[in-house]
Order: structure tokens, then C-alpha cells, then sequence
């Protein structure tokens, strides 16, 4: 079974969508190559509450595990 990153990864595009990565508190703040590729659908089945897009910005509100996420994210890259 898919890990939440794993998870997040594939809603963001893929790993080769994700320029940058970072955990922000309750966040995960990423910037993407191609914003049309992000599904808001399967994020929020990898346990998003909410997903903040402004252009290449995509912030997605994960809760408290932003931190250890983002770090597993950026063990992928």
C-alpha cells in the first residue's frame, strides 16, 4: 500500500511535477512544474482537508504531519 507522501506525490503529478517541497506547520508548501497535472481530488483522498492553489504555489493543508511528509517527499527527489 501507497504511503500518505506516496500518495500526495502522485496528487501533485508525480515526483518529476514537484520543483520544491516544505513543511510549514500545518502545511506542505510545494511548488509544481505544471499546475494542470495537481488532482485536488486524490490529494484530499490522501488525507488533505484542503488544497490552496495560486499558480505554480500549491499548498496543501495537511495537519500536523506536514514536517515529517515533506521530509519523506524530499527523500524521493
Amino acid at each position: 500500500m501507497a504511503s500518505k507522501a506516496e500518495k500526495i506525490v502522485a496528487g501533485l503529478g508525480g515526483i518529476e511535477n514537484i520543483e520544491e517541497v516544505e513543511g510549514c506547520i500545518t502545511r506542505l508548501r510545494t511548488e509544481v512544474i505544471d499546475p494542470s497535472k495537481v488532482d485536488e481530488a486524490a490529494l484530499k483522498a490522501a488525507g488533505a482537508h484542503g488544497v490552496v492553489k495560486m499558480g505554480n504555489a500549491i499548498q496543501v493543508v495537511i495537519g500536523t504531519d506536514a514536517d515529517p511528509i515533506a521530509a519523506d517527499i524530499e527523500d524521493m527527489m
